[in-house]
């Protein structure tokens, strides 16, 4: 785009750094509108038109769209760099005695947990940023890297998800005399976890032991930062729903039905005098961590989002060096969480501000500074980021098509070749927006269409509430009829084999998956036929069970068939057939 003009979509305005500075320095109201994202195809001369500060000032509205209109998108110049300070070998010049600091850690540990170290330093200066910590941990010729990272109250912690069992030794580095140089030795015992989730045979996931592991995930973005008596009823909603994935982000939220503050913040700092995104604040933090603790001891990956652009506190704003020391912060703390997963950002296209090379900056900084190498992805508002990166682990996707979502996961698994994550396929329930009134029986729909083509799709819930908690924001309790019949799809899955579906062919009109003349199911979705005609092998027998996905019930027809059969259906939607060969 050479130049922007009154026709041009609100969306390729705002995400030009310097149109968007005028727009936030003129009409901030506008910048910061909550829900701002359903103004972006409008074009820019009837949003500016149409504003409500502009409306009665035909002169300041001219202003501001000659100013735009005269900006040549591809002269933007980058956000400037803030003031970090570099890490300086003087860091401790008083005489301050190397390795003097006083160190406190186990004797053993166990494979595939956490094992801490916890130092006693120096506090003087921003220790967030003046101090440079790390450790270099060795057994039987593995040698891994660890950063650490300040706590706050003079305490360095240096933290690592232990990859195998024996004889583990350590030692510090750092540009503070008091933490250089500081040994120890730790004995690691046989796994005490199941280990990290990657991905297993290219498109799905299995836990480090080699045991499967089926995504049933569900989004509650904000729910840490609702104060304990909500986030206490969001995890009891966990512990007896069928989901065994948290979509959920770093920073509070600013968008619709998100309009409260939270207790604590990322940051030292306040709403009132502003907050010093160079000096993190150990105690939201520690909140964070024990959150992400209790999902670990219910089954639950965190799928952890460390940007998003629904913001009102300049989180999303922050300069290159902030967002930098905020990752590095980040994953130093909590790379040693089995059940991390890392999500770059929740619609990266909408934070304007950055480009194609911050996110591929903030990447390496990620996977730099995370030993243990977890699950790492980026997810899309509009536009998708490239999935093919080699740091991509997997696909995580929001929908771009009205109707079109799971039925896309054939044409994106061979596209990509990696495991596709519909996280947001849309939300069960009744709000005003698009993606937030979808019914049960389309939401499980849409989970049984992506699971038989080899994908996973996600689950959120935006019912009305006269106390805006919405469980995609907020958490809470369920209030839609998907989650129990999610539950359902998630049984069947686990009895098949390998524990998931893979995707079979011949079946025309409808989805298929399984093993063929083995275990195959077939699911005709919204079609409603009243039998189904098949051709198979002779010598192969099968029993057959008749599936009502959405009343969650199981029948298994009299006798067993073979050859050329009918079987008879319901004649309504959402049935699936199980074919079982058995001996005959």
């Amino acid at each position: 785009m050479s130049t922007f003009t009154p026709d041009t979509p609100l969306f390729d305005v705002m995400r030009d750094a310097s149109a968007h500075r005028i727009i936030s320095a003129e009409i901030p109201e506008l910048a910061s509108n909550p829900i701002l994202h359903t103004l972006y195809h409008y074009p820019l001369g009837l949003i500016l038109g149409t504003e409500e500060r502009l409306r009665d000032d035909e002169v300041l509205c001219a202003d501001i769209l000659a100013r735009i209109t005269a900006i040549d998108p591809s002269q933007t110049p980058a956000l400037p760099s803030s003031n970090v300070s570099v890490p300086q070998p003087d860091y401790e010049a008083d005489g301050t005695t190397e390795g003097s600091a006083k160190a406190g850690f186990a004797a053993t540990a166990a494979k595939w947990s956490p094992f801490e170290v916890e130092l006693k330093g120096p506090e003087h200066g921003n220790p967030f940023t003046d101090v440079e910590l790390l450790a270099d941990f060795t057994s039987a010729g593995t040698k891994l890297t660890v950063p650490g990272f300040y706590d706050g109250n003079g305490t360095y912690r240096i933290r690592l998800l232990v990859p195998e069992a024996g004889r583990w030794t350590f030692t510090t580095r750092s540009n503070a005399r008091s933490l250089n140089g500081i040994s120890g030795t730790f004995d690691a015992g046989e796994a005490a976890s199941r280990g990290l989730v990657r991905v297993a045979e290219q498109f799905h996931f299995a836990y480090d032991d080699g045991t499967p592991y089926l995504p049933i995930g569900t989004t509650s973005y904000v729910w840490t930062h609702q104060g304990d008596a909500l986030e206490q009823e969001t995890l009891e909603t966990l512990a007896k729903g069928p989901f065994n994935k948290m979509r959920m982000c770093v920073f509070p939220k600013s968008y619709l039905f998100n309009e409260n503050e939270p207790e604590i913040y990322p940051y030292e700092g306040s709403v009132a005098e502003g907050f010093d995104y160079l000096r993190p604040n150990p105690v939201f933090w520690a909140h964070l961590e024990r959150r992400i603790d209790q999902l670990e001891e219910l089954g639950i990956e965190a799928d952890l989002i460390l940007f998003h652009a629904y913001d009102r506190w300049g989180f999303s704003t922050m300069s290159p060096d902030q967002d930098d020391l905020f990752v590095k912060y980040a994953v130093a703390r909590l790379a040693s969480k089995r059940n991390i997963w890392w999500s770059l950002a929740n619609e990266y296209d909408l934070m304007f501000e950055k480009s194609t090379e911050d996110w591929e900056r903030i990447a390496d900084i990620v996977t730099a500074n995370d030993p243990n190498a977890h699950l790492l992805s980026i997810h899309n508002c509009r536009e998708f980021y490239d999935h093919s990166r080699p740091w991509v682990t997997h696909c995580s996707i929001q929908r771009r098509d009205i109707y079109k979502t799971a039925e896309m996961t054939t044409e994106w698994r061979e596209q990509y070749g990696k495991p596709i994550v519909i996280d947001e396929c849309a939300y069960e329930g009744n709000i005003d927006q698009g993606w937030g009134n979808i019914t049960g029986e389309e939401m499980t729909r849409r989970f049984w269409e992506g699971a038989m083509r080899g994908g996973y799709v996600g689950h959120g819930e935006t019912y009305m509430d006269s106390e805006d908690v919405l469980w995609w924001a907020k958490g809470g309790s369920f209030k839609g009829s998907s989650p129990e019949r999610i539950g359902f799809l998630r049984r069947i899955q686990e009895d098949a084999p390998g524990g998931r579906f893979e995707p079979l062919p011949g079946h025309w009109d409808v989805v298929s998956a399984g093993l063929e003349n083995q275990h195959e199911l077939i699911y005709f979705g919204f079609f409603q036929p009243t039998y189904r005609r098949f051709v198979k092998p002779q010598d192969i027998t099968f029993e057959i069970d008749v599936i009502d996905t959405w009343n969650m019930t199981m029948e298994t027809l009299p006798g067993t068939f073979s050859g050329r059969f009918r079987v008879e259906l319901p004649g309504r939607q959402f049935i699936a057939l199980r074919l079982r060969a058995v001996e005959a």
